[in-house]
């Protein structure tokens, strides 16, 4: 992925499908016209977020670009049905009610081949586009499945896998993996010997508040295996933007002492938490990019500001003699 990508910088949309609050359309076009116009040239979307809400906008903001101009992700696993539901009725395992200010369409999991063919056809419609270039294995993990994500795994196993190895194959797409929130699924995708991905999205499992268990064996494996990794969710859900939320829930009494912490030094050092955060994610040799989410356009020039914010070396020596980073995660002082 990263031979492809014209930056380190990308776009999340998951806050397009009316992510805890009602966005109105305007304002979600203007985020997707905000990146553009700041130089972003890589988005990712899901037919989850919103029931397909994410895909359709991004999809009507990107139909005036040129498609050869920009890099295109989405994820599999979820087929969205013209039968409505309840949205705060689903179960979303520890996310739910995330999207229940969405479309009301109903969700169906499937990992299965044709319904893996049958999701990238529907998301190409919504997306109003001919091609995608990345496609992602949707929530595989624990968070959602709970006991249940090992049979998942193996659905998806002989099915979506050897259907998107193929489309690698043939040239249809550039690359696939998975896109999940938790590591042990990547771990166990690294572990095979028939499926063969190379990149792999990994949200808010590599972040300032919570990169440890990655950096035992997802990303130095990554690396060997020549899988690139994607940073979704580096505001551990926006608890470092600012936010209360962590993992997408109430950030707790102790996550928010450590986020005071990583504050109260970076104001000392005069920069934000926010171009702490995002530089950390991208000083893994791993970590081809980082796709924070945004629903208003004045969050993406943040982020690039942030990108662009020249840290000094006292202030990433200072997280590690606070014991704030890992003793073994590379930091932007690291990397030569």
């Amino acid at each position: 992925m990263r031979n492809i990508l014209q930056g380190k910088l990308g776009f999340g949309t998951a806050p397009l499908g009316n992510m805890y609050r009602n966005i109105p359309e305007e304002e979600a076009i203007a985020t997707v016209d905000a990146a553009w116009d700041s130089g972003i040239r890589y988005f990712d979307t899901a037919p989850l977020y919103g029931s397909g809400l994410a895909e359709i906008r991004l999809g009507e903001a990107l139909s005036k670009r040129n498609r050869d101009e920009y890099v295109l992700s989405t994820k599999v696993g979820r087929i969205i049905l013209d039968e409505l539901e309840d949205p705060s009725a689903r179960d979303l395992g520890e996310k739910g009610g995330l999207f229940e200010f969405g479309r009301k369409n109903k969700i169906i999991n499937d990992y299965s081949a044709d319904a893996t063919l049958r999701s990238i056809e529907d998301s190409l419609k919504r997306l109003q586009t001919d091609r995608l270039d990345f496609v992602y294995i949707h929530d595989l993990a624990q968070d959602f499945y709970g006991d249940e994500w090992i049979a998942q795994f193996e659905t998806a196993r002989t099915g979506a896998f050897r259907v998107l190895t193929r489309l690698r194959e043939e040239g249809v797409i550039k690359g696939w993996g998975l896109g999940v929130n938790r590591v042990e699924s990547i771990e166990l995708l690294l572990d095979l010997e028939e499926a063969k991905p190379n990149v792999s999205l990994l949200a808010g499992r590599y972040t300032l508040l919570d990169h440890e268990r990655a950096l035992q064996r997802v990303m130095p494996t990554s690396k060997k295996n020549n899988m690139d990794i994607v940073v979704g969710g580096p505001y551990s859900s926006g608890v470092l933007a600012g936010g209360t939320h962590f993992e997408y829930q109430k950030a707790s009494p102790e996550i928010m002492g450590k986020v005071e912490k990583i504050k109260s030094i970076a104001d000392r050092h005069h920069i934000s938490i926010k171009a702490a955060a995002l530089q950390f994610s991208l000083a893994n040799p791993s970590v081809a990019a980082v796709i924070p989410g945004a629903s208003k356009p004045e969050r993406i020039a943040e982020d690039k500001a942030a990108l662009n914010t020249v840290i000094p070396a006292a202030f990433w020596e200072e997280m590690r003699e606070q014991k704030l980073v890992a003793p073994n995660a590379p930091l932007p002082i690291d990397v030569k």
